[in-house]
């Protein structure tokens, strides 16, 4: 009996830690944030507008969210939009040219990964949809900003977007998901990616040296748009827990406020698709832990019964 009481006081210790002093520990550190499900209608910028007392911004975003209200109401055409969408491969090619700090990114899979309202919001008014609009003074200096004046139409930005959503929307791997998403301001050293995509191998010392010259060139670039190098993510998905990591991305000025990383407007499907590739690099073993888990504690209580018959059979008679 002894035995069990000592384990009843450290299981109770050990509880209270992992029920009582961590959580709280954690409460204090990082404040809890009310993520809103992937879903894009001004809610959340509207809120922080109006906890920061600016009047003026809570009364345009006001006015712009019911704009992109508007407009999701629209029926789209798609033949219609596919010319529309022309517009954006201008710059949204998929190769790696940066437009004003940052690589446009491909639109390949767009209607796959990304909320329609969001979109809808991206070609209104770039800085207003990404929540970065505290960056400019004039919106339309946004990289993307000459877009609202180019589909300043309600209905052709109703139209390329039902194009998006129809014929920018086949199956997506994890992979493309990320680099789409994040890929073109985030690494992935573990998985050999840079800003400029997949790292290839050279035969010579010198491609090598070459190529790194030009992802450094790459990162100062953006550098210099959001302010510091956006951090390697290839370990970030162990760092932080799974709803920082869903309320950051679904609105980074909810955990960082004022933050240059803007908003990118991913669905929940979109999110599922980047988290579970950011998954797949920074715990790549996860699928074998959890397949071994339930056979190790199987032999754990198999073991304490045998140890307890072995206990018993020894101080027998004592």
């Amino acid at each position: 009996m002894k035995e069990l009481k000592i384990f009843g006081v450290v299981t109770a210790f050990t509880l209270l830690l992992y029920w009582g002093v961590e959580p709280f520990a954690h409460s204090q550190m990082h404040a809890h944030v009310e993520g809103h499900d992937f879903v894009y209608d001004g809610t959340a910028d509207i809120a922080e507008a109006t906890k920061a007392e600016k009047k003026d911004v809570v009364t345009a975003k006001k006015a712009f969210w019911a704009d992109v209200a508007k407009v999701g109401k629209m029926k789209g055409d798609v033949a219609a939009g596919e010319t529309g969408f022309a517009t954006c491969m201008g710059c949204h090619t998929g190769m790696p040219i940066n437009m004003g700090g940052v690589i446009a990114p491909a639109l390949d899979h767009a209607g796959a990964i990304y909320d329609k309202n969001y979109l809808i919001a991206l070609i209104k008014d770039p800085a207003m949809a990404s929540n970065v609009d505290h960056k400019y003074e004039d919106t339309s200096t946004h990289p993307m900003g000459s877009i609202k004046m180019m589909m300043a139409d309600d209905q052709q930005i109703a139209d390329v977007v039902a194009y998006m959503m129809a014929k920018k929307a086949g199956e997506v791997t994890t992979k493309e998901a990320f680099a789409e998403a994040c890929g073109r301001c985030h690494a992935m050293r573990y998985a050999k990616t840079s800003q400029l995509g997949d790292i290839p191998k050279f035969k010579y010392e010198k491609d090598t040296l070459s190529y790194k010259v030009k992802i450094l060139e790459e990162q100062d670039l953006v550098k210099a748009y959001m302010g510091k190098l956006p951090p390697d993510l290839s370990m970030i998905n162990r760092a932080r827990s799974h709803h920082f990591m869903e309320t950051f991305v679904e609105n980074p000025q909810s955990q960082l406020a004022g933050t240059s990383m803007p908003r990118v407007g991913l669905s929940k499907a979109g999110y599922a698709k980047v988290e579970k590739y950011m998954e797949e690099i920074g715990d790549p073993s996860k699928p074998a832990r959890e397949e071994l888990g339930p056979k190790v504690l199987l032999f754990f209580v198999i073991f304490t019964f045998l140890a307890f018959l072995w206990k018993k059979s020894m101080w027998k008679g004592h």
